[in-house]
């Protein structure tokens, strides 16, 4: 059914379930799965020097993320093939989906107030209205 399996992971616990669901499906149907870290990039950049530091904070973030994924992959025996997106999550994440082919993006949730899920919207339920394909939410 999921042949081709990409999991977005930005370091949160939430991202972390999802990837055992991930994982889980992956072995279950003996599928290809990628994960995605997104490095988001700031509207307005500041100087020189805050742009490079804020770069070397986030690749020392996503090499922890990606590190610990391979580690609990390599456990469950299945391969991870890792990919750093720069722009913002929701669009670079579907755009990635959509280049790529995939048949199923699963993602985590965090948990934000209904208040702000509902004057920003949250992440995962942009990536359900635009991922192209289908979307696995794991809480």
């Amino acid at each position: 059914m999921f042949s081709k399996i990409l999991h977005a992971n930005d370091g949160s616990e939430g991202a972390f379930r999802a990837l055992a669901a991930a994982l889980d499906l992956a072995k279950r149907y003996r599928g290809e799965l990628h994960m995605v870290c997104v490095e988001e990039i700031q509207w307005v950049p500041g100087t020189r020097e805050e742009v490079i530091g804020d770069k070397e904070i986030a690749n020392h973030k996503f090499e922890l993320v990606v590190a610990r994924a391979t580690a609990e992959a390599k456990k469950s025996r299945v391969k991870l093939t890792t990919h750093l997106l720069v722009g913002h999550p929701v669009k670079a994440i579907s755009e990635f989906a959509r280049t790529h082919g995939f048949d199923a993006l699963v993602i985590g949730t965090v948990g934000h107030s209904q208040l702000y899920s509902a004057l920003i919207g949250s992440t995962a339920e942009r990536l359900v209205s635009m991922a192209p394909c289908t979307v696995i939410v794991v809480k």
